[in-house]
């Protein structure tokens, strides 16, 4: 898919050659500050140099203090205490933090993760009663919990104290719990509302600590778990966000918890050379696999091993369920391209609703996800279960896919999510009607133009710049994601210095340079579609849009071009 390539230029041209100046950096690294917001001496050192000093006081969240107090109360008492968490990478990594932090202290705790399709998200009345059925004297939610009115009453009749951990938008009534924790309630003045779920539990094992008079560094064990949580759950990676993944980062690099190790060995990824992309791709899909798949125990017992032996054993059960997962993730991606290709005219279509009664609840958001990168429409993929139709929406830019689905709602007997990603229910004799509503409703909001895909342009680049002085300061921007994206750069008028070849799974592999630089390793993730366009080409007419990163092979570090996008003609390119 060819994308057309948006530059992001900076608000003020002259902050950057002043960044450049005060900073002694190329204009390069001072651009890429300023389109950052970064423009000054003090907020490039806050950038480079994030530290645990500038984390922000746990108790300016509303409800800090009396969570913090029956929690440490609760310790004291060596109390029953629950964890009740969502079976995603987020829900999973905060409750392995607060059950590891309270067994630290000899007490009886337990932790439940509800069935993904059996129960479904949230809190529900039969984790109540398990915690009930265990004499519990305290729940603490994490991950969940915001919108359970009734559950947080029914747990009250049990006689059962409730503290809601949660990050999620916020309804129009509140839980009656003993504190509920969430940076997003509209009256919580904490400065950062861009928290993890897991992050939020790390706030009340800060709180917790400090109420118990224990050393201010303790909770920064967890931080390995709380990164992974950052890093899967695509929160900002701004502000307190980044702060918590550099150190978790390190952490992980250099003495990553048993489980964790265990985790990285089975996958064979080497500690210190784990990154956010390693979360994101290798680490994070593996303990979503076992949620994804019906029951996320396999992941916390992985996180809360206290041998290597079991480690293992969760480790490689992990690996199980993930290829379990990615087969069926080809096989539902195969019939959903074969079902597109033969029972539908993409020209006519303005949104691609797709139904097959045995498709997997627990992949079929992935593909819809994958179907959006293919075809560039807003997808939703729909199964049977038990009668009733249940699936998962994705959408495009400019196309909010919720306000979509509120227009269908007299189709649909449940519905939920955000502007890009939603899920819904409906009746089986409805969908006719749903599939033709929402694609008049796209083709009435989207234009031809929003059918071609942004490329988003931090700046040009030769690259007889790219030396290892200049990746090392490009690495200090690191750890990358929502907010701080890795820097996407573009070079032309590119000479191809090998013969372009497929390796793999159909990835694009060459060697480039342009003008006097040395020659780089350039590769392209599933561009295999490039290879005979660029063996015909005039070489240097080549322009290239990639990211640069390290590559490790064979125990050396080279620089290399992970190729976003290839243009082989001169194109005009938009502005902004």
């Amino acid at each position: 898919m060819s994308f057309r390539w948006v530059y992001t230029e900076p608000g003020m041209e002259r902050s950057v050659s002043e960044m450049a100046s005060a900073l002694n950096i190329p204009e390069q690294i001072s651009r890429l500050l300023v389109l950052r917001g970064i423009d000054s001496f003090d907020e490039a050192k806050r950038f480079f140099r994030p530290e645990s000093e500038r984390l922000h006081d746990p108790f300016l969240m509303k409800d800090m203090e009396p969570a913090a107090c029956r929690l440490s109360s609760a310790i004291r008492n060596s109390e029953r205490i629950v964890i009740y968490g969502d079976y995603d990478v987020d829900g999973t990594t905060a409750t392995s933090i607060l059950y590891t932090f309270l067994k630290r202290f000899g007490l009886d705790v337990h932790y439940y993760i509800p069935h993904r399709f059996k129960e479904g998200y949230g809190i529900n009345p039969d984790g109540i009663r398990f915690a009930s059925d265990l004499n519990a004297d305290l729940i603490v939610s994490v991950d969940c919990g915001i919108t359970a009115i009734e559950e947080a009453k029914y747990a009250s009749e049990k006689g059962i104290d409730l503290i809601i951990c949660d990050h999620h938008t916020v309804g129009d009534e509140l839980p009656d719990a003993v504190a509920v924790l969430d940076p997003k309630r509209p009256d919580c003045s904490y400065p950062f509302d861009g928290l993890s779920g897991a992050g939020v539990g790390f706030k009340l094992v800060q709180a917790t600590v400090k109420k118990l008079g224990l050393s201010d560094t303790l909770p920064y064990e967890y931080l390995d778990l709380v990164a992974i949580s950052i890093a899967s759950d695509i929160v900002p990676i701004v502000d307190e966000n980044r702060i918590l993944m550099r150190m978790g980062l390190n952490l992980i690099n250099s003495e990553p918890r048993i489980g964790v190790r265990a985790l990285l060995e089975k996958i064979r990824i080497l500690p210190g050379t784990v990154s956010t992309s390693s979360i994101v791709f290798s680490v994070g899909p593996r303990i979503n696999a076992a949620g994804r798949m019906g029951d996320a125990t396999a992941a916390v017992e992985l996180m809360i091993a206290e041998d290597h032996t079991s480690a293992r054993r969760y480790a490689a059960e992990l690996e199980e369920i993930n290829i379990r997962r990615r087969t069926t993730d080809a096989e539902t991606m195969e019939q959903a391209t074969e079902m597109l290709e033969s029972d539908f005219n993409l020209d006519e279509l303005s949104t691609m609703v797709l139904h097959h009664p045995d498709w997997h609840l627990g992949v079929i958001g992935i593909v819809a996800s994958r179907l959006v990168d293919s075809y560039y429409r807003p997808t939703i993929m729909l199964s049977t279960v038990e009668g009733k139709i249940k699936g998962s929406a994705r959408s495009i830019k400019g196309f909010n896919i919720y306000d979509a689905l509120k227009e269908c709602e007299d189709l649909l007997e449940q519905f939920g999510g955000h502007e890009f990603a939603a899920g819904l229910t409906m009746d089986a004799r409805n969908l006719d009607e749903f599939r033709e509503r929402m694609n008049r409703i796209a083709g009435t909001r989207l234009s031809e133009n929003d059918f071609l895909p942004e490329l988003q342009i931090d700046s040009d680049l030769n690259l007889e710049e790219v030396d290892m002085k200049f990746w090392k300061l490009l690495s200090q921007f690191e750890p990358f994601g929502p907010g701080n994206m890795r820097p996407v750069f573009v070079s032309r008028g590119v000479c191809i210095e090998s013969v372009p070849t497929i390796v793999g799974n159909g990835h694009l592999k060459m060697k480039v340079s342009q003008g006097d630089s040395g020659v780089l390793d350039a590769i392209g993730f599933n561009m295999h579609e490039y290879l005979p366009v660029l063996r015909q080409c005039d070489k240097s007419r080549v322009d290239i849009a990639y990211v640069l990163e390290e590559n490790h092979w064979n125990g050396k570090r080279t620089i290399q071009m992970r190729i976003r996008d290839i243009h082989v003609e001169e194109e005009i390119e938009e502005k902004v």
